[in-house]
């Protein structure tokens, strides 16, 4: 049968494929409007299969968050250029998949027809590639960020034990501050403590062969304790978060900074109970 223009453009519209794709899916499915719709996604799934092998470091990370505020999450949707991820097509995916996250759902399986879907218009391969949510625990505050339109988010979440301390300006500046702090420097860990040991030693090795290349031996023992216990402090200082130099005052570590937050909310202690970082394709 023959295919009109107006039947073209009501498959575009339901659908935001290409107008030559849909007519050769109506072709294919002799003008049965349900039938194109299945066979642009399936195609999409089979454009997909054939560019499996190709990258996909390109991308959004979004994020979504409860009226509340007492949840939030991220969610990291991959495709292979940075046109596609610009597309109207892929932004609203990708945000509706950060809210999607947030409760608590799974995100290929509660948006897999608009997955399909996304496939056929963008001719990528599109991944959805990982997904964080946090539910506050507790008396505290949760904050989340968005760096470099989108390469990089961060969760973070504070807890305090004082519920005027939880809710005061000073507690929500200094979550968004640190989420600024997690996003500039990619810590790890919150403290040193955290930091397996097995890095640390793995860490030392490679330092400690630097230094052998350097001065073509090693130390005595007796001063290669203190030499390497200097060298595991000024790793811990990097990938630590409280050991950090305080992005917004190099005079201050972040555990500095926190304790005068501390101190300006009467006292109340506040600690770092988590922290996530997803940077787009790393």
């Amino acid at each position: 049968m023959a295919i009109t223009i107006q039947q073209i453009k009501e498959l575009r519209e339901a659908t935001a494929a290409g107008m030559g794709a849909c007519k050769e899916a109506l072709t294919a499915t002799n003008g049965n409007m349900e039938e194109a719709v299945k066979y642009l996604r399936e195609k999409g799934l089979a454009v997909a299969a054939k560019r499996v092998d190709k990258e996909s470091k390109q991308g959004l990370v979004t994020m979504a968050e409860a009226a509340d505020k007492k949840s939030i999450a991220l969610a990291e949707i991959n495709c292979e250029t940075d046109f596609v991820a610009k597309t109207e097509a892929f932004v609203k995916f990708a945000n509706d998949a950060a809210k999607v996250a947030l409760e608590g759902k799974d995100i290929e399986a509660t948006l897999n027809d608009d997955f399909k879907m996304l496939l056929t218009k963008t001719g990528e391969n599109v991944k959805i590639r990982r997904s964080e949510r946090y539910v506050l625990e507790g008396t505290g505050i949760l904050s989340g960020y968005i760096h470099m339109g989108g390469k990089i988010g961060v969760l973070v979440e504070l807890a305090t034990p004082c519920d005027k301390c939880a809710a005061s300006a000073e507690l929500a500046e200094a979550a968004h501050m640190l989420c600024l702090q997690i996003a500039a420097n990619a810590p790890k860990y919150i403290n040193p403590e955290d930091v397996p040991q097995a890095e640390i030693d793995a860490e030392l090795e490679i330092k400690l062969n630097a230094l052998k290349e350097q001065k073509g031996k090693l130390p005595p023992e007796q001063a290669l304790v203190g030499i390497k216990k200097g060298m595991a402090a000024k790793f811990c200082t990097q990938i630590c978060l409280m050991k950090q130099d305080y992005v917004a005052d190099g005079d201050l570590t972040v555990e500095k900074y926190l304790a005068g937050v501390s101190k300006n909310c009467g006292g109340a202690p506040i600690t770092v109970k988590r922290f996530a970082r997803l940077q787009l394709g790393a």
